[in-house]
């Protein structure tokens, strides 16, 4: 993208819906699921290169400084698309409908470039 020239107008977002705790939990298969710390990468169009937002401790179990959760990341993701978050609808047969996990988050302004 970035050769072609298409990486500023094209918004590149890598993550999961939750990172895996540090440590082993006791079984003897893996980690299990941990929603209070994790990691997501965005790249291109409208945010800044090499910028890190929050911290967590020193085995990634617990955030310490500036947590971002899913509907921070859903408001950033349609600022950066020039769709405010808070006024986003649709038409459902004859109701104005707020797609579900899309208003209440703030936009991580830190990011945007």
């Amino acid at each position: 993208l970035e050769r072609t020239g298409l990486l500023d107008s094209t918004l590149v977002v890598w993550g999961g819906e939750f990172g895996r705790t540090p440590t082993m939990e006791g079984r003897a298969n893996g980690r299990d699921h941990s929603p209070a710390a994790y990691s997501m990468w965005l790249a291109g169009g409208g945010v800044r290169a090499g910028h890190i937002v929050g911290e967590t401790d020193a085995i990634g179990y617990t955030v310490l400084d500036r947590p971002v959760g899913p509907l921070d990341l859903h408001a950033t993701i349609l600022h950066t698309l020039g769709i405010d978050s808070e006024k986003l609808t649709f038409d459902h047969h004859g109701l104005k409908e707020t797609p579900l996990g899309v208003s209440g988050g703030s936009v991580v302004a830190e990011v945007l470039g």
